[in-house]
């Protein structure tokens, strides 16, 4: 486990589990993970398909919650408070904790509208500040240019890539403190992943940003740190320059170089 507190005294730490264990009913899928997840910084999750990385992911914001008979054991910390307390306000949670999926999810709605949508949810009605808010929202983006003369259209006549920055400006409309991103690149071309991967670098000035990738030369470019998990094990965390280079783990080393996976 890499401790920033004594490896990188510059850097704040944002996310912190301990002894994480995760279970689908009977069947455990996460192992004793534990990790310190630094602040303003990306940090990719990298291992084969199956391996428990996108489960991780959601623990950190209670996705999988909505699944029928799991069950998790260990800490998830946030600024050093326990998220699964029974007292922690889960909507509360989410809005502090936003996530942008693998396909490119915008609601059948105008693109104010989705841009709007978590604002609203939260109680906020008045138009010129909605309208302000979606604005900062696209800018931050990348997509106000493309799409300021389209906010009454709707969202799904977008391209691929303007629909997945759309679901980026409509997390960021909460004003949230980290950013779950599982694939966002996965399904788009390489002209839009190139400006996904520009925005996340952009982005995390001011998130903290963890990445769900397959695609280990994504993970290379984008990351400062990067986790390797295969069978629900967190083999290797570290500086994402040095698991990439100097591995310290065979398994990781094999991984990297496409012996297995």
């Amino acid at each position: 486990m890499v401790d920033f507190k004594t490896q990188h005294k510059e850097l704040e730490v944002k996310v912190r589990t301990r002894n994480l264990d995760f279970y689908y009913g009977e069947v455990q899928v996460l192992f004793g993970v534990s990790m310190d997840i630094a602040a303003r910084q990306i940090t990719a999750l990298i291992g084969p398909s199956g391996c428990g990385k996108s489960t991780f992911l959601r623990t950190l914001n209670r996705m999988n919650d909505i699944i029928a008979g799991v069950r998790l054991e260990g800490e998830v910390l946030i600024d050093n408070q326990d998220i699964y307390h029974e007292k922690t306000d889960v909507v509360e949670l989410r809005k502090r904790v936003g996530m942008v999926f693998q396909k490119s999810n915008p609601f059948p709605k105008t693109v104010f509208d989705n841009v709007a949508y978590g604002p609203r949810i939260h109680g906020l009605k008045k138009r010129s500040q909605l309208s302000q808010i979606v604005e900062k929202s696209l800018v931050r983006a990348g997509l106000w240019d493309e799409v300021k003369d389209r906010l009454g259209k709707n969202a799904l006549d977008l391209s691929g890539g303007q629909q997945q920055r759309l679901c980026i400006a409509r997390a960021l409309a909460v004003d949230p403190e980290i950013l779950l991103m599982d694939e966002p690149a996965s399904a788009l071309d390489p002209r839009s992943t190139g400006r996904i991967e520009d925005l996340i670098d952009e982005l995390c000035r001011d998130y903290t940003i963890i990445i769900v990738t397959h695609n280990m030369q994504q993970a290379a470019r984008v990351s400062h740190h990067t986790a390797f998990f295969y069978e629900g094990k967190l083999v290797e965390f570290g500086p994402t320059k040095q698991i990439f280079t100097v591995p310290r783990k065979k398994q990781t080393e094999e991984y990297i170089t496409g012996r297995f996976g």
